[in-house]
């Protein structure tokens, strides 16, 4: 009968545990490159085109590979999360002992339970250290989303304003194009010297490498937005006309700086990683109390005598007492710490950079805009005067370059001004995902 029960008893734990394991599946890894061949093979529905900036954002946060790797990471850390609310399990030990000679009658057995009583003295201690690090996770997931979305606007940004700049690039070059093609018709008949056509020749070059250095830069922008997309480098996504930002305003922006530290979610993740690192010195404080573990067990002997009682089994904190993993802890966090206040004063230093540049080109760019119309102005009585032929050529391509210079300076100038304004809207996170955590409060460093 004893037997039986002992037999019935270990079936029942064997099917406990076998009811609580998860099962495997494989997972292949892609034989392929998984890049959609168009914008509608996109994830997410694919705006009507052609696409504005804010559009395009929309799109890179649904496709970006880099960015569907990282937010898996959610998972790994809400596992950890998980694993650590779980106290240790107890331990079962059994033993059945047939008799196999002497003066007993029965078979032997022995069943004991005991449990870890020092992984309980931590357990609060981890949660909190899983919690904090799992919204590490999230913090840093919304601050990649924060480059992504950045490198979509500028990207974006760069191409509508690259096209848009084209034309006057263009139409520089075709003026001097026709001029050469002039002078060198004038050349094989001897009108002009070698030294009268030399410069034109000269800025014609200029013009022709200008306008393939944009070429060049488009393509390469156009494949830079594709992998951000996850495209394949031939499709080609149409953009609109003009790119819409959103509002700027500086001096807003410098009020907004002392807030930067609760709302930008790489110094949220420092902070969260900050308390998980502080929980972890307590969990190594803590740690330094003895191994303690308790049970009980009952025990038959071959005489079907029966004992049974308490266990206490303690380590003796001799050799090892956890001093050196306090020490560990406590560097680790004063080392995250630094990294904090690193990272938040070149936070607040970038941007402060940032926003005096754009002072800077602000005003440049108003003395362009201001010395325009006189180029404008200059170049129309020009060609009037050419077509009167009150005007040598050379005199009407040189006032009419002029003008194209003017334009093309203040072209850069517009476009190094929206690429300050892109990188400061990234880092203060204008029109960008927010992180949304149960708690931000940080931990005080002591």
């Amino acid at each position: 009968m004893d037997r039986h029960r002992f037999r019935h008893s270990v079936a029942i734990l064997l099917a406990v545990a076998v009811t609580g394991c998860a099962r495997y599946t494989p997972l292949p890894l892609s034989t392929a490159a998984p890049l959609a061949p168009s914008l509608g093979a996109l994830d997410a529905s694919t705006p009507q085109a052609p696409l504005t900036v804010a559009q395009v954002i929309t799109l890179a946060l649904a496709n970006n590979p880099d960015l569907k790797a990282a937010r898996l990471q959610r998972g790994i850390a809400a596992g950890q999360t998980e694993q650590a609310g779980l106290l240790a399990n107890p331990s079962l030990s059994a033993a059945f002992l047939p008799l196999l000679s002497g003066a007993g009658t029965v078979p032997a057995w022995n069943l004991g339970l005991a449990q870890d009583i020092k992984s309980i003295l931590t357990y609060k201690s981890r949660q909190r250290a899983a919690r904090a690090s799992e919204r590490q996770v999230d913090a840093s997931v919304v601050w990649q989303e924060w480059q992504v979305a950045g490198q979509a606007r500028q990207i974006a940004t760069d191409l509508i304003i690259g096209a848009r700049n084209r034309q006057n690039y263009l139409a520089a070059y075709q003026l001097l194009a026709e001029r050469s093609a002039k002078l060198d018709k004038a050349l094989a008949s001897q009108t002009v010297t070698l030294v009268t056509v030399a410069p034109d020749r000269v800025a014609l070059q200029s013009a022709r490498s200008a306008l393939d250095a944009l070429d060049q830069q488009q393509l390469n922008l156009r494949h830079q937005l594709n992998a951000l997309l996850g495209l394949s480098p031939e499709v080609v996504v149409p953009l609109a006309a003009e790119p819409d930002l959103p509002p700027f305003d500086p001096a807003q922006v410098r009020g907004e700086i002392a807030t930067l530290p609760d709302r930008r979610p790489d110094l949220l993740a420092l902070r969260m990683g900050y308390a998980a690192s502080d929980e972890q010195l307590r969990q190594a404080i803590q740690s330094q109390f003895p191994d303690l573990i308790l049970g009980g067990s009952v025990a038959s002997d071959n005489a079907k005598v029966i004992n049974g009682g308490p266990n206490l089994q303690i380590g003796l904190p001799i050799f090892d007492q956890g001093q050196a993993a306090v020490a560990t802890a406590r560097a680790t966090r004063a080392q995250l710490h630094a990294d904090y206040d690193a990272r938040l004063s070149a936070a607040i230093g970038t941007i402060g950079s940032l926003l005096r540049e754009y002072e800077q080109l602000s005003a440049q760019l108003e003395v362009a805009r201001r010395d325009l119309p006189n180029a404008r102005a200059a170049a129309a009585r020009a060609q009037a005067a050419f077509g009167a032929s009150n005007l040598d050529e050379r005199g009407y391509v040189d006032l009419v370059l002029n003008r194209f210079t003017k334009e093309q300076e203040i072209m850069t100038l517009e476009l190094a001004l929206l690429d300050r304004q892109i990188a400061i809207q990234t880092l203060v996170g204008a029109g960008l995902p927010t992180v949304d955590l149960e708690s931000t409060t940080p931990v005080d460093a002591r």
